[in-house]
C-alpha cells in the first residue's frame, strides 16, 4: 500500500478506492421464443492516481461513479453476461485499460438465479427465483494479473443423523449434554480462489467450475460422518481441492444452526430424536481456510470484507 503526504501537512493519505456500488442489472437474451435471464448486483471499486482529488478536490483523474454505472449496463449489452466471473473480467479490463489514472479495478458481483417455469403456453419466457443460494464473484485486475474469487452464501444444508458431539472440554460453566446422534445444520458461506491469473492461459469454464465446486461440497457434507462441524468443514474443502485443480484455496464460514431436543416428559411423551427446537441465536460460528499444499492464503478471514 502506498501512503503519500501533502507537503506541509502531517496527515497521510492511505489506501483509497471509489466506484459505484450495487448496480442491479438484468440481462435478457432472446433466442426466438426461448428467453434466458441473468440477474446481477455489480459493485465497482477503482484505485490509482487519486491523491489530488483528496488533497485539493481536483477531479482531473476521476472517472465519475455515474459513468461506472453506465458502463455496467453498456457492457451487459455489448458482451452479454456469460457468467458472473466473465462479466467481471470484461468490466475490470475496460476500466484499467481505458483510463490511465486507474491502476486497479475490483468488481464484486452477486448473482440471483432463476429457473424456467414449465407451462403449456407458447414460448419459454416465464421464470421463478431459485432460492438455494446466492452466487458470488470478485474479480481484481491491475493491468497485468488477475485474481478471481468465486463463492456462494446462504446455502442451507442439514443432516438429520450421522452427527455427534462429545468428548469436549468441560468446566464449571458447561451445561451442554453430549450428543451421540444429533441434527447437523448450517448456512454455508464460502469463497474459493482460482489459480488462473493471467491471459497466457485459457480461463476456466466459470459456470462449470461453480457447479462442480458446489456439488463436491454438498457430497462431502452428506457423506461425512461428523464428530464436529470443523471436521465436516475440512472434508468439504479437501474434496473440492482434490477434484478441482483450478482451485487453490477455499474459505468457509459455517454457523452451527442448533437443533435442541424438546423435553416431552412433562406431557408423558418420549422424544426419540424426533422433535427439535430450532434456535436461531446465539449460534456457534466455525470458520477456516483449506489450502492446496504449497499455496499461500489470500482470502480475508472476514468474508464480509470480500
Amino acid at each position: 500500500m502506498t501512503v503519500t503526504s501533502r507537503p506541509g501537512r502531517p496527515a497521510l493519505l492511505g489506501q483509497n478506492q471509489y466506484g459505484k456500488a450495487e448496480n442491479r442489472v438484468v440481462r435478457i437474451t432472446r433466442d426466438g421464443a426461448t428467453h434466458h435471464i441473468k440477474d446481477l448486483n455489480v459493485s465497482v471499486a477503482l484505485s490509482g492516481d487519486m491523491d489530488e482529488v483528496h488533497y485539493s478536490g481536483s477531479n482531473a483523474n476521476v472517472l465519475p461513479t455515474d459513468t461506472t454505472k453506465n458502463t455496467v449496463f453498456a457492457k451487459a449489452k455489448e458482451h452479454g453476461i456469460e457468467s458472473a466471473e466473465q462479466f467481471g473480467i470484461h468490466l475490470a479490463r475496460h476500466f484499467v485499460t481505458s483510463q490511465e489514472p486507474i491502476h486497479l479495478a475490483r468488481i464484486r458481483i452477486e448473482e440471483y438465479a432463476w429457473e424456467r417455469i414449465e407451462h403449456a403456453g407458447e414460448g419459454e419466457h416465464s421464470f421463478v427465483r431459485k432460492g438455494q443460494e446466492t452466487r458470488l464473484a470478485q474479480i481484481t485486475y491491475d493491468g497485468s494479473s488477475w485474481e478471481v474469487v468465486s463463492g456462494l452464501r446462504d446455502l442451507t444444508v442439514l443432516n438429520s443423523t450421522d452427527s455427534e458431539f462429545w468428548g469436549y472440554v468441560k468446566d464449571k460453566y458447561t451445561t451442554l449434554p453430549e450428543a451421540h446422534d444429533r441434527i447437523l445444520a448450517t448456512d454455508v458461506s464460502c469463497r474459493w480462489r482460482h489459480n488462473w491469473c493471467d491471459d497466457s492461459r485459457p480461463a476456466p469454464d466459470w459456470d462449470g467450475s461453480y457447479a462442480q465446486v458446489k456439488q463436491h461440497m454438498l457430497t462431502a457434507f452428506a457423506e461425512t460422518y461428523s464428530l464436529s462441524l470443523q471436521q465436516t468443514l475440512y472434508q468439504m474443502g479437501a474434496r473440492v481441492l482434490d477434484h478441482r485443480g483450478e482451485i487453490d484455496e477455499i474459505r468457509f464460514s459455517l454457523p452451527n444452526k442448533h437443533h435442541f431436543l424438546v423435553d416431552l416428559e412433562p406431557f408423558g411423551l418420549k422424544n426419540d430424536n424426533e422433535v427439535y427446537f430450532a434456535a436461531d441465536r446465539p449460534y456457534g460460528l466455525i470458520e477456516a481456510t483449506v489450502l492446496r499444499d504449497g499455496c499461500e492464503a489470500r482470502i480475508p478471514a472476514d468474508l464480509t470484507n470480500l
